[in-house]
């Protein structure tokens, strides 16, 4: 059984940083591709960042040169660095991890950005 658990999120004012974290535990051998989604009310959850196991990222549009994706693969822990926040950022933040064939999610961390 994998888990993964998101830590980081909280409330800051627009222009500020936060940064999350993601850590799977439990039965891994090697984690493939790490992801964070967000889900804002009333939305669907979309795709923000993701990170293949040998280092490669993308962004979403709306968050490229403000987020920054890493990871420890040592740590199973995957990072996503938020700067110059936006209230437009408010939403809960998932991670995801495929491993093998499966995909596991975390249970999900509020960010909300004031004006």
């Amino acid at each position: 059984q994998v888990q993964l658990v998101e830590s980081g999120g909280g409330l800051v004012q627009a222009g500020g940083s936060l940064r999350l974290s993601c850590t799977a535990s439990g039965s891994i051998s090697s984690i493939n591709t790490m992801y964070w989604y967000r889900q804002a009310p009333g939305k669907q959850r979309d795709l923000v960042a993701f990170i293949l196991s040998g280092g490669t990222t993308d962004y979403a549009d709306s968050v490229k040169g403000r987020f920054t994706i890493s990871r420890d693969n040592a740590k199973n822990t995957v990072y996503l660095q938020m700067n110059s926040l936006k209230p437009e950022d408010t939403a809960v933040y998932y991670c995801r991890a495929t491993i093998g064939a499966r995909n596991y999610w975390g249970q999900g961390t509020q960010v909300t950005v004031s004006s």
